[in-house]
């Protein structure tokens, strides 16, 4: 199965795609997708400012990372409020930009929060970003460490390779719904 991760970001979105075999995890791709100019070389890219044509290249990008590594499921990672409620609001359009995506590719979508990716790569909730880039490194036998977004892209890709099974046959033997509120809180889900 190849399993696409995202972590979204509004100036750079993370991705990582893992094919499992088993229980084995190989690495296939990784990278950004940028939405801001970052060098002269970048003039075509759209200004800070042009929150449209920021998410049109976002989903656009998203469109063909999917287009080009066909995974057959998408592990997409849940934003929480943050100290700066427009940075917040921000990177909320720039997730809702990468559901829509991935949805308009027809790929299902499974949801987890940072801590939850953290726990699954590190072992423990509080993983500084440099911790993650070097367990993504050797659980998929990297020869260098991949970029921070990128990083956690990965670690999603790869927290679903271990959790997502378990997570759906759970999903399937209860009668249970999922709440739409408080779906999360602590890192717990219930």
């Amino acid at each position: 199965m190849r399993i696409l991760g995202i972590d979204p970001g509004l100036r750079s979105t993370g991705f990582g795609v893992v094919d499992v075999q088993g229980g084995q995890l190989q690495y296939v791709a990784s990278g950004t997708i940028r939405t801001v100019a970052g060098k002269a070389a970048d003039a075509d890219m759209p200004q800070m400012g042009d929150l449209p044509a920021r998410v049109k290249l976002l989903c656009e990008g998203i469109a063909e990372v999917v287009a080009t590594y066909q995974p057959a499921v998408a592990a997409l990672e849940i934003v929480f409020v943050n100290v700066n409620p427009q940075a917040t609001l921000l990177l909320g359009q720039a997730r809702g930009a990468c559901l829509a995506a991935l949805v308009a590719q027809q790929l299902p979508v499974a949801e987890y929060t940072a801590l939850q990716m953290k726990k699954a790569v590190a072992g423990h909730g509080r993983a500084a970003k440099p911790q993650i880039q070097e367990m993504v490194r050797r659980l998929l036998r990297l020869s260098g460490l991949p970029g921070a977004d990128a990083a956690d892209a990965l670690g999603l890709a790869i927290t679903h390779a271990h959790a997502g099974s378990a997570m759906a046959r759970l999903a399937q033997s209860t009668t249970l719904q999922r709440r739409a509120h408080a779906l999360y809180k602590g890192g717990r889900s219930y």
